[in-house]
């Protein structure tokens, strides 16, 4: 077996077990203010829209600036938002479960440039790379699932609808004018991978009719063989189709 062969000992499945696999432990990127009062902070406030001040018993003050990040990034624009970490924030930032950005500073003074220079920054078409916001009484980031860039079953696509409603929502996304904090989420259908029903606002998108059977084409892709062979009843099966041409293909 080639579990074996590669050194496995099935009699002792924990012998030279190798655990860390996965991406690093989340504690190695704290930045040092906050690895020092981890679990000791007192409060936090909203200064402004899209910034924040948490303080510790030992007096220490981090100061956060939260803007609106993309749900899918180039590397150009991940190494531009490095590049800002290492310019204002020792190299540390973080990002929300909602795919915002936060950098984070240890001084007031430093706020202002760093906002600054995230106002600063925008595209060809005169839109804000890094737009500051997405806290307290206003609306966050809308979160959404992959839709057309890479999953297989959805109804809709996702960046195109979620850009459209998050031009509508923008101002609200920098203000504190809302009655509570507000979370808007879109899903491409109804498996809902992104659970929009934990959502303040949910967008969906779904099927409304079965999909057309393409025989020709269906028999070329390469989930339908993994489908049969997940499935642990063999309620799925291969079956023979005759196209007109006279081919025989799986359906």
């Amino acid at each position: 077996m080639a579990f074996i062969s590669s050194g496995y000992n099935p009699d002792k499945p924990m012998e030279n077990r190798i655990t860390d696999i996965g991406p690093r432990k989340y504690d190695e990127f704290y930045p040092p203010v906050i690895a020092n009062n981890k679990g000791k902070w007192l409060y936090h406030e909203y200064l402004q829209p899209g910034i924040m001040v948490h303080v510790a018993e030992s007096g220490d003050e981090v100061y956060t600036v939260r803007c609106g990040g993309a749900r899918l990034m180039s590397v150009t624009h991940i190494r531009e938002i490095c590049e800002i970490a290492d310019k204002h924030c020792d190299g540390y930032l973080r990002f929300t479960t909602r795919n915002n950005i936060e950098f984070m500073v240890d001084s007031k003074d430093k706020i202002e440039p760093l906002k600054k220079d995230l106002e600063s920054r925008k595209f060809k078409g005169g839109s804000f790379k890094f737009p500051i916001g997405g806290t307290g009484a206003g609306i966050s980031n809308i979160v959404h699932t992959q839709g057309w860039i890479h999953c297989h079953t959805p109804a809709t696509d996702a960046s195109g609808t979620v850009k459209a409603t998050m031009d509508v929502l923008f101002e609200d996304f920098q203000q504190h004018r809302m009655p509570a904090h507000v979370r808007v989420s879109m899903a491409c259908c109804l498996n809902m991978c992104g659970a929009v029903h934990c959502s303040d606002i949910a967008i969906l998108g779904y099927h409304r009719k079965p999909p057309i059977l393409d025989h020709e084409y269906l028999d070329k892709m390469c989930e339908i063989p993994l489908a049969i062979a997940a499935c642990p009843t063999a309620a799925i099966k291969p079956a023979k189709i005759e196209l007109p041409n006279g081919t025989k293909v799986n359906r």
